[in-house]
């Protein structure tokens, strides 16, 4: 699973890293909120770590931004803020859970623990992809009409990156870090997704010319 990591503390940010890195994650980590922000556009990600006060944009206002593009990520604010006005701020923004520094690194496992447990648990990983069609994320399962479409290894993995960047463009660099992990014939990957996209409704899967592909919901 991979984790963005806000935080411009460099210490503390590293440290988190090597102990993420540790438990088998894969961790990118920022200091700029903007950098980070336009990081999630480029990449997918299964958790946001957000410090709040960094650099070019606050992790509040980067939430704010990605919730408004309804980007669903699970994210926990990590910060030093005391007051309960801030507190009601981060979750206001959208986050599933707030850390306040210092805290111990095992408790930050635990909290991700939850969080993701909590997100792949939620109803909501039932994504409605329109046209009677859904997609549970759970069970990596596609019903069309309550009808299950089977697809292969692939065609799923390139869904899944599709409905985690719902809304954004997803770039053929971005399907073969995802989908391949390495290179792989930019012919390659449209001829999948041709193919996947004949097993779907008429226009699920758009087409960006010069950008890449988007599902919009």
């Amino acid at each position: 699973m991979k984790i963005l990591l806000l935080e411009d503390e460099y210490s503390l940010r590293i440290s988190i890293e090597e102990f993420l890195e540790d438990l088998g994650y894969e961790v990118d980590g920022f200091m700029d909120g903007l950098e980070a922000y336009d990081a999630i556009y480029d990449k997918s990600y299964d958790l946001l770590l957000l410090d709040v006060n960094v650099p070019t944009l606050t992790g509040f206002e980067l939430l704010k931004r990605l919730r408004l593009d309804d980007i669903t990520i699970p994210a926990i604010f990590l910060t030093s803020m005391t007051d309960v006005n801030d507190l009601k701020e981060g979750y206001k923004r959208g986050c599933c859970d707030y850390m306040r520094k210092p805290f111990d690194l095992m408790e930050l496992e635990l909290r991700i623990d939850q969080a993701l447990a909590s997100y792949l648990n939620n109803d909501s990983n039932v994504i409605d992809l329109g046209d009677s069609l859904t997609y549970d994320l759970k069970r990596s399962q596609l019903l069309l009409k309550e009808k299950e479409i089977v697809l292969r290894k692939t065609e799923k993995d390139m869904l899944e990156v599709l409905i985690k960047n719902k809304n954004a463009i997803v770039s053929t660099e971005m399907f073969q870090d995802e989908v391949w992990g390495d290179y792989v014939e930019p012919a390659t990957i449209r001829v999948q997704l041709n193919n996947l996209k004949k097993k779907l409704p008429i226009g699920t899967i758009q087409n960006r010319r010069g950008l890449g592909y988007i599902i919009e919901r």
